[in-house]
């Protein structure tokens, strides 16, 4: 007798491109998926013919190929596909006629490029921190940037509230109040906590560029990418790890923490 191939439930809707892996573990920890009518742990397996459903409809694979979608975000919008939760969410605002779900994010307060799909698998390799891929940002604060400012962004931020220093980065001056930074890491609010940090307040920020792909489309707008650009995104992923990779324990490590702290607002400084 062959031997029956169990596959876990997030990696299954991940594949028929329901949702992302980690949308899929959101949503099996809030009880919205069932295994043939029962409601299942976190990480069971599921067999070939075994029924999922999520909020009581039947998942099947019934796509026929992969959409891959650039998006300008607007202000406002936030990137999330509960649209029961959020009213001003990415999936309504689009519309697309197919399911869909945003590649990572952007706050609320940001806009700019983002990337959507329903191929659950290209997630991870474009996210996971340790692979590496650029995202650049053009971003606005609200006073005079400094070359200290400069080097100090570029230089790497411990933030507290994350208990993480910032990967070194690239930033570059582009006018009194605008700079230019290009991250490999997407750690939440990670901008403006850096910059918030040093006691400058972010008035914008826009991401201009995902790897490979940059926008050249209307705010509001999206469009699918184009043959030559998914297959230069495909290799540059091609060698991008999907599987989780432990963060190192940075409570006793405090060798990457800044010296210089004479530029921490008020509010950062330890009492």
């Amino acid at each position: 007798m062959a031997e029956v191939t169990l596959k876990r439930i997030n990696k299954f809707l991940s594949e028929v491109g329901y949702c992302s892996r980690r949308e899929a573990d959101k949503l099996i920890d809030a009880g919205r998926v069932t295994i043939n009518g029962v409601v299942p742990e976190m990480g069971t397996k599921i067999a070939p013919n075994d029924i999922v459903a999520v909020d009581g409809e039947a998942i099947t694979n019934t796509k026929n190929a992969f959409v891959y979608l650039a998006f300008n975000k607007p202000v406002g919008i936030v990137c999330t596909t509960d649209t029961s939760v959020e009213k001003d969410n990415i999936i309504d605002f689009i519309n697309y006629p197919k399911r869909i779900f945003p590649i990572g994010r952007l706050d609320k307060p940001s806009e700019g490029l983002i990337l959507l799909t329903d191929d659950g698998d290209i997630v991870n390799k474009i996210l996971r921190a340790s692979n590496n891929h650029e995202k650049e940002y053009i971003v606005t604060v609200d006073k005079p940037i400094s070359q200290t400012f400069i080097e100090r962004m570029a230089g790497g931020i411990y933030l507290e509230e994350l208990k993480q220093t910032t990967r070194r980065c690239k930033v570059t001056k582009l006018g009194t109040y605008k700079f230019k930074i290009i991250l490999t890491q997407g750690l939440n609010r990670q901008i403006r906590r850096m910059c918030s940090y040093l006691n400058y307040e972010v008035q914008t920020l826009k991401r201009v560029r995902i790897m490979n792909i940059k926008l050249d489309i209307p705010v509001g707008k999206y469009r699918e990418l184009t043959h030559e650009e998914f297959k230069e995104l495909s290799t540059l992923i091609s060698g991008s790890t999907k599987v989780f990779k432990p963060k190192p324990d940075r409570r006793r490590d405090t060798s990457e923490r800044p010296q210089n702290t004479d530029n921490r607002s008020p509010k950062h400084r330890k009492r």
